[in-house]
This record gives structure tokens, sequence and C-alpha cells, in this order.
């Protein structure tokens, strides 16, 4: 479980907070959890989301489960930079990272070493089960990694991968339960080699 940690006055500096998985992990669930935490504590919150995820709201970060928070829109990570307040805002909450380009590590650098908590999900891997996109460079930096897993369709075990079960070999497919499964290292190896 997570423990929030309290803001360190004296030097003032911020830190990185990473929730990572699989599909229907409870990454965004987690994310909007410590998100409405910090406004129940009158922190200034300010919350990013790619402009391709658009599953269930064009503006908002919704969860699997339909809880939602208000975001802005950004086609790229240094467009988060470039519209933070950074002398007021306490918190900042980025949903779907693995969709950003590589900036995304050096802008939550940048706002942790401005005095912000920095919080981030997404997934850390692809569909074949390959780190994915800037995730592992942010766990690396992140102070705080909280890795949450959903449940095996097939085996009811711990679900670490996000199994897609089309056959498009795009990188990146966004999609729900019509396209993606969770499943345990057991059963994805089993399936990745029947797909061979």
């Amino acid at each position: 479980m997570f423990l929030e940690i309290p803001v360190n006055l004296q030097d003032n500096l911020g830190w990185i907070e990473v929730i990572t998985g699989s599909m229907f992990s409870g990454k965004t669930e987690e994310l909007i959890r410590r998100l409405k935490r910090a406004q129940i504590a009158k922190q200034k919150v300010e919350i990013f989301k790619p402009a391709v995820d658009d599953r269930y709201d064009k503006s908002k970060v919704v969860s699997h489960d339909a809880n939602a928070i208000p975001s802005r829109v950004v086609r790229n990570a240094r467009e988060i930079l470039e519209s933070v307040d950074l002398k007021n805002t306490q918190v900042i909450g980025i949903d779907e990272a693995q969709f950003f380009d590589d900036e995304i590590v050096n802008v939550c650098n940048e706002l942790a070493n401005n005095g912000m908590r920095v919080i981030v999900a997404g997934l850390d891997m692809d569909y074949r089960g390959k780190p994915f996109g800037p995730m592992p460079y942010l766990m690396a930096v992140a102070e705080y990694v909280t890795k949450v897993h959903a449940i095996c369709v097939e085996t009811g075990n711990l679900a670490h991968y996000s199994y897609r079960k089309t056959a498009d070999d795009d990188l990146i497919v966004v999609g729900e339960k019509d396209v993606y499964v969770p499943l345990s290292r057991a059963a994805f190896v089993k399936r990745m080699k029947l797909k061979k």
C-alpha cells in the first residue's frame, strides 16, 4: 500500500510517483484516488492525459469503473510543462504515460525539481510483453513505484500482461475488453506460442 509522504518544506522539493501494471489492474483508479485526496487537502492539482486516449471521454481521465476526474488533453510531454502554473501548483497527475514521447521523463523531473508531487500512471509493458515507451525510465527516476495487478482471466492468478486478442500489430491500439485481456505469465506465454 502506498502512503502519502508529507511535502519537504525545508528544501521545497517534490517527487515522482509511478503507478504501473497491466490493463485492468486499477492504475487509473489509484491515480484518481490519490488526486482526489490531494484536492480534499485543498492542494492545487493539475491533471493531464494524452490526446490519443479518448476511450471514455475526450477531456476527463476515466477509470474502467467509470470514476472520472477533469483533465487537460495534450499532444506531447512538453505541452504539460508549458501548461502548468509552476508557482501555484502542488500536485500533477498524468495518465497513460506510456503514450507520451520520451520527453515525459525530463518533464516529470523538472516538475518534481520545482517542488511538485508528480503522480504518473501507465502500462509497464506493451501487448508483446516488452517495456512500454518511457515507462521504464519513469520507474527508474521515480522515488515511489506502485505496481498493481489485474486478475488473469484464464488462471485466476495475478495478471502481469496485457494480451491483445486481435491480429493488429501496431504498437498503439487503444481498446478495452474487446481488444485486451489481462493474463498471468503462464497464460501469456501459452497464448504467444499459439500465435506463432
